[in-house]
């Protein structure tokens, strides 16, 4: 019964994710949004990232942020936190912040992995992960680490892609494989306007964290401990997947597929 149950809550999941994506003029993920009591917020954003010779993946991080707080209604706060190789491959997530690691997760046909765990429509924790794994495609497609990186950071605050053919909408929130280092590597403003539409509404309650302290803060592992679950969606670049988090919540998993060899 307790399976049957957990069966119903992910597939329910699944019914409004995949109604999200049908009616995708406007981008938001879902109704997922971090529940908060100001019309903007600061977002913690922990910082599991090292540069290396596939990418610059701290230095790309520090750019996304940057891109990101253009938003009126977005501040990341980017702080250093557990870097070394066994950490970033676990990238456990923190409650009330979201975490960005880059590790060789082995080529599993991802290059870019957001997760969120979701309370009902709310964002508790949410993870960034960069697969160094297929280091020829970052080295030989010039801005696409760029790309990648910002995309999955902006899922991490409930933003969908503005197109999944291949076209450039001049966003990183597109499936544009981008060569010249500059095109669809930022958010356009089309982003920011959405990001307006998701947090103009005030919660009663708050899901981020207020400060950047992370000594008391609950984790939840990730990677290879927490299962990926059902997949609900199966396209030719990205897949979603759900699965209970056996604490009546749900993670939520937006997979950027590698190319297919």
């Amino acid at each position: 019964m307790k399976m049957n149950r957990i069966a119903a809550a992910v597939l329910g999941v699944a019914a409004v994710a995949t109604a999200a994506l049908t009616a995708n003029a406007s981008h938001s993920w879902a109704n997922y949004h971090w529940a908060r009591t100001t019309s903007s917020f600061t977002l913690q954003t922990l910082n599991s990232t090292v540069n290396n010779s596939n990418a610059a993946w701290s230095t790309l991080l520090g750019l996304a942020a940057a891109d990101w707080n253009v938003s009126t209604k977005l501040d990341l706060n980017v702080v250093p936190y557990a870097n070394d190789s066994n950490s970033r491959r676990k990238c456990s997530a923190v409650l009330g912040k979201i975490r960005v690691c880059n590790q060789s997760y082995g080529q599993n046909g991802w290059l870019g992995l957001a997760s969120i765990n979701i309370s009902g429509d709310h964002i508790t924790q949410g993870t960034a992960k960069m697969n160094d794994s297929y280091g020829s495609y970052w080295t030989s497609n010039k801005g696409e680490d760029r790309h990648v990186m910002c995309q999955e950071v902006g899922h991490t605050f409930g933003l969908d892609h503005q197109s999944t053919d291949g076209s450039s909408q001049n966003t990183c929130m597109d499936y544009f494989t981008t060569t010249d280092g500059v095109t669809s590597t930022k958010p356009n403003q089309h982003d920011y306007d959405q990001l307006v539409t998701i947090y103009t509404h005030l919660d009663t309650t708050t899901t981020v964290a207020s400060s950047a302290s992370t000594a008391a803060a609950a984790q939840q592992s990730m990677a290879g401990q927490t299962p990926m679950g059902v997949r609900v969606v199966k396209a030719k670049k990205y897949e979603i997947w759900a699965a209970a988090d056996g604490r009546g919540g749900t993670w939520m998993h937006y997979v950027t597929l590698a190319p297919a060899r």
